[in-house]
Parts: structure tokens; C-alpha cells; sequence
């Protein structure tokens, strides 16, 4: 059992210790001759770890193909390990060994979680548990109906347990090589995989605020934002596809009006994070790619298994330029003032992952031969954890791995996280006079 308190690590750092060391270990794990069909390099085994424990769904070569059962399962566990929480499972364990959770291990709950209190975390973990577990097994049971027909008893079940983790999990990954484009116009397929990833994204907060606030007029403003923004940034998205694609031959235009919907459908979502496709990506207009870069990196909710700036982060800094042209000193959404605090915590979340974004798409236009559009693309995938790719990851050298693979890990634990990690966060303790500086 770790000791938590013999490490003198903030939770941050410890948080990241523990992230890198689960990845060493799955690595590990993938580099077992029983785990693949052929020998494979270490850093393509780091890269595909990688990508699971922060449920990107980049890969460096076909998963079905490449791994055997083995490898399959590992990589699903990592999913499931990185979706939930590494400190999601520890408290699994302190609770089922009979253990005390204490105020370390409740700290370190919360920073995982990203809660903005202590205060019933222990009873959200288990919450988290029993949805994902509920959700999952419910989710399994209807693709099954789909894929036992199509590939018999022991292979349907398996790939109906390990697209429901998959896309729980917003990971992306996939059995088949042509990801979901077979089932393009597959109702059953369409629904199922989008109503995993959309409930996994929304985020455990606002489902536990959904289960015991039964009415929309009694949740939180979170919950309500991120409810409500789901709606219309998914809806917009749907339209927005459908126009620009419906007559591209290379991806919709051969689609019957039915096919066509469902179509538009799937691609308005995934990019939330989700990272499976039902077109050939690389066959995307420039101006729906670029669509979809803002939506991936826009990403899911807070307390997800979604990556990105988050939505309700993109909200406050959209609703603090709303309120600054209107001349207004705070921020009143709903009838609720939000603390200036958020606002801060929100620009600096969006400004670190801008930044870094266009450090790694630099390097990558230096290392990689490949249209910028695609690396741009590539880039902002790996970041929102998303794992929609328009054909670079196959193609990457050494250092563009090594890039997307430091990409997605901050993508998954967050800007600030890494933030904090490396400079400790500082109080000022002596007031200094005030002087303006022109902006604009």
C-alpha cells in the first residue's frame, strides 16, 4: 500500500508521479511478446499507452491488427484507468480493503476530480463508479444486439465491451480498421456510441447533480451551462457538418439522405473528445477540418473523461468579453455572480493551451513532411484528447511522437496542473501602487 504521506510532493506532483508511473508500467506491459503479433519499438508501446490512459485514441498503427487479446485488454483497462481517475481506483481500493481515506487522500481526490471543494468527494467516487459501471454494462447489452449477429458469441461480446469502455471513456480507440465508417448509417451503432461519449463528457458532477436534482430548475449553474451548451454547440456543429460535407464525394456525398444524417450526427459530437469517425477524415473540406479544430479544442466538460479547454471554461472567457463590452465590472450569469477568480483561472487555462499548441504545431512543421492543415490538426487532437487524425499519426517521425506524445498527456491533466507542478504558486504578501498600462 503507498504510503501518501511519507511524499513530500504537492498533490499536483503527486497526481503526475502517479500518471507517469502507470504509464511506465503499461508500457511495460505492451512490450510482452504475449501482447502483440510482431515486435514493436518502445515509444510506439509509449505513444499507444499514452493515448489510452488519456483516452486520446492517437495511434501509431492499427489496434486491432497489431496487438493480440492480451495487448486489446491492456489497452482497455488503461482506458478505463484514465477515463475514471487513477485516484478514482485508489479510493476503490482504500474503501474495499476497509481503509481510512484521510485529508491527503481527499485533496488529492479533488484535484483529480477538478472540484472546487472537499466536500463529498468520497460519495462522488463512488457515484462515479456506479454510473460508469451501470452505463457501460447497459451499453454493452445493446451493441451486442448489433455485433453478436455480425461476429458470434465470445468476438461479439468482446467488441461490445470494448467499444462501450472505449467510448465511455471518450478514448477513441477501435477494434476495426476502418474505426466506425462501416456503420455510418447504422442506427443502433450511431446512437449507442454517441450517447456513450456525450454522457461520459458532460462530466460526473453534472450527472450526480441530474440523479439527485431531478428537476432542471434546481441544478447547478454548472450543470445548467454545460446541459444547455451541449445542446446547442452539438446542434450547431451537426448543421454546420451537413452543409459544408453533404456534397463532398469523399465523404458524404455518396450517402443516401439517411446516411447523410447520421453522419452529420457522429462528426458534430466526436470531436467533443470522443475521437471515433464515421467519414474518411482525410477527405475533409479545409473549412469543416478547421471546424472541427475549434471543437476539439473547445472539448468536453470539467470532471469529464473529456479533454480540451473544457465548455464551461470557453463560456466564462465568452461571457467576460460580453460583460467587459457592456461596460459591466462583474459577471452575472443567470442571476448568479461569478467569482473573479474563475474568470482568471479560465484565461489562464486558455492561454497556456494556446501557447503550447502553437510551440508543438511549430516543432511539428519543422519534423513532420505533411500539410499544415494536418498538423494543425493533429496537434489540437492530441491536446483535446480527442484522437481524430487525418492520417499523420501513421507517419510520425521519433520526435513527433515524443511531441504528441507530451501533447496529449497535457492535454489530460490539465494546463494549470502542470502549471503548478513545476512553479509553486505564490501569495503576495505586499501591495504596491496602481498604475495603468494601455491595452487594445
Amino acid at each position: 500500500m503507498l504510503k501518501w504521506r511519507t511524499i513530500n510532493l504537492s498533490p499536483p506532483q503527486l497526481l503526475i508521479l502517479l500518471f507517469l508511473i502507470f504509464q511506465l508500467l503499461g508500457t511495460g506491459l505492451l512490450m510482452l511478446p504475449v501482447a502483440t503479433v510482431e515486435p514493436i519499438h518502445w515509444i510506439d508501446a509509449f505513444f499507444t499507452i499514452t493515448s489510452a490512459m488519456t483516452v486520446t485514441g492517437l495511434v501509431v498503427f492499427d489496434t486491432g491488427t497489431i496487438y493480440t487479446t492480451f495487448g486489446e485488454v491492456i489497452i482497455m483497462l488503461w482506458i478505463q484507468l484514465g477515463g475514471l481517475g487513477i485516484m478514482s481506483f485508489a479510493v476503490l481500493v482504500f474503501i474495499m480493503l476497509g481503509k481510512k481515506i484521510g485529508f491527503k487522500e481527499r485533496i488529492l481526490i479533488q484535484q483529480s476530480l477538478n472540484q472546487t471543494s472537499l466536500g463529498g468527494v468520497i460519495l462522488l467516487v463512488k457515484r462515479l463508479f456506479l454510473f460508469s459501471f451501470i452505463i457501460e454494462g447497459i451499453a454493452m447489452a445493446c451493441l451486442a444486439t448489433r455485433w453478436v449477429p455480425e461476429f458470434g458469441w465470445g468476438k461479439g461480446l468482446y467488441f461490445s465491451l470494448f467499444h462501450s469502455i472505449s467510448a465511455f471513456n471518450n478514448a477513441g480507440f477501435g477494434l476495426l480498421p476502418d474505426n466506425m465508417m462501416r456503420y455510418v448509417g447504422d442506427p443502433v451503432i450511431n446512437i449507442v456510441i454517441t450517447f456513450l461519449f456525450i454522457v461520459g463528457g458532460i462530466g460526473f458532477t453534472v450527472l450526480v447533480d441530474m440523479w439527485v436534482k431531478p428537476s432542471f430548475r434546481k441544478l447547478s449553474l454548472h450543470s445548467k451551462l454545460m446541459i444547455i451548451g451541449t445542446l446547442v454547440l452539438n446542434s450547431v456543429a451537426m448543421i454546420i457538418i451537413f452543409l459544408l460535407e453533404k456534397d463532398n464525394p469523399g465523404t458524404m456525398g455518396k450517402l443516401s439522405g439517411m446516411e447523410k444524417f447520421w453522419a452529420s450526427y457522429f462528426q458534430a459530437v466526436s470531436p467533443r473528445t470522443a475521437g471515433f469517425n464515421s467519414i474518411d477524415l482525410v477527405q475533409l473540406k479545409d473549412p469543416t477540418a478547421f471546424f472541427m479544430m475549434l471543437l476539439m479544442f473547445v472539448g468536453a466538460g470539467s470532471a469529464s473523461t473529456g479533454g480540451g479547454i473544457k465548455l464551461t471554461t470557453f463560456l466564462v472567457i465568452i461571457f467576460a468579453v460580453i460583460m467587459h463590452l457592456q461596460g459591466k465590472n462583474k459577471m452575472v450569469i443567470r442571476k448568479r455572480t461569478i467569482d473573479i477568480s474563475v474568470v482568471y483561472k479560465s484565461l489562464s487555462i486558455a492561454t497556456i493551451s494556446v501557447l503550447f499548441v502553437f510551440l508543438s504545431i511549430f516543432i511539428l512543421s519543422i519534423t513532420e513532411k505533411a500539410d499544415f492543415v494536418t498538423i494543425i490538426f493533429e496537434v489540437i487532437s492530441a491536446f483535446g484528447t480527442v484522437g481524430l487524425s487525418m492520417g499523420l499519426t501513421y507517419e510520425l517521425t521519433w520526435i513527433g511522437k515524443i511531441v504528441i506524445i507530451f501533447t496529449m498527456f497535457l492535454g489530460k491533466v490539465g494546463p494549470l496542473t502542470l502549471a503548478f507542478t513545476l512553479a509553486k504558486p505564490k501569495t503576495e504578501k505586499v501591495g504596491y501602487p496602481t498604475e495603468d498600462i494601455l491595452a487594445g
